[in-house]
């Protein structure tokens, strides 16, 4: 018998419409994730990563967006077909999302404390007491030094790794079993960068959960990826196991994404 993938995107299209036309951001992509695994899919600005990535919650705003065709399967359950009320049981609690720029998710008004525990008080999860708890086993998990005096900290107070470790927190505050992290990285400093994609293998490894992660970045590919998926104009051109990728791209605009990447030379002169 086998066992149904954590994630199937089977002909996902999505158009977005004003009064005068309907433009198609997405036309026909087939994807699929294991329990596990980090899929990465990469592309240009406007190739329609985010796009896809916000469609597996429903996060793009209906209307403009609309699904012509296509299904969203979580576990065998088709996410597009889905209720209001039961989608957003699933939002945050088997499904979470990380997001590129954590100023702009943050409500600068709260602590990061109050935040984390709205997400279990939201699918209500536990009192008080188990909700504080989880919040800082939350944090911990999330390597945030002192997670005591940080929950107490508003997101202005911390430094930019921070607010991100603090972002991945609340994502695992209910563990889910996916997690989508869209440009998780890209606000942050080399060192950094590297600091927080070695957190995501850690809880990766820890977890079991599945990383759909979505990234212009061929670096953060190499260092996260299982396979990958390549997007170009909402179609997807190519998708295979990510050393392959590498080693062997089959496609013409794959290659030209490759070949634009930064390379040191060693003993190269400026």
């Amino acid at each position: 018998m086998t066992t149904a993938p954590l994630l199937e995107i089977s002909d996902l299209h999505i158009s977005f419409s004003s009064r005068r036309s309907e433009v198609a951001a997405v036309r026909g992509i087939d994807l699929t994730l294991e329990a596990g695994r980090t899929l990465a899919i990469v592309g240009e600005s406007g190739s329609g990563k985010s796009s896809t990535a916000l469609s597996v919650l429903r996060l793009n705003p209906e209307p403009p967006a609309i699904y012509p065709r296509g299904e969203i399967r979580f576990e065998g359950t088709d996410l597009l077909g889905l209720p209001p009320k039961q989608l957003r049981a699933v939002r945050g609690r088997d499904i979470s999302m990380v997001f590129q720029d954590p100023m702009a998710t943050l409500n600068p008004l709260r602590t990061v404390g109050s935040q984390l525990m709205e997400v279990m008080s939201i699918h209500r999860s536990g009192d008080r007491p188990e909700r504080r708890r989880r919040m800082l086993e939350a944090l911990e998990q999330a390597r945030v030094p002192q997670p005591e005096q940080r929950s107490a900290q508003y997101p202005h107070q911390l430094s930019g790794g921070l607010r991100q470790r603090v972002m991945i927190a609340m994502a695992l505050m209910s563990r889910p079993r996916l997690l989508i992290a869209d440009e998780p990285t890209t606000a942050l400093d080399v060192t950094t960068q590297a600091e927080i994609l070695d957190l995501m293998r850690t809880l990766q490894a820890e977890t079991g959960m599945g990383i759909l992660l979505i990234t212009h970045d061929l670096g953060v590919v190499a260092s996260v990826a299982d396979r990958v998926a390549v997007l170009r104009d909402g179609v997807l051109v190519e998708q295979g196991h990510a050393l392959q990728m590498f080693e062997r791209p089959r496609h013409e605009y794959t290659r030209s994404l490759l070949a634009a990447t930064p390379r040191l030379e060693i003993g190269a002169t400026a």
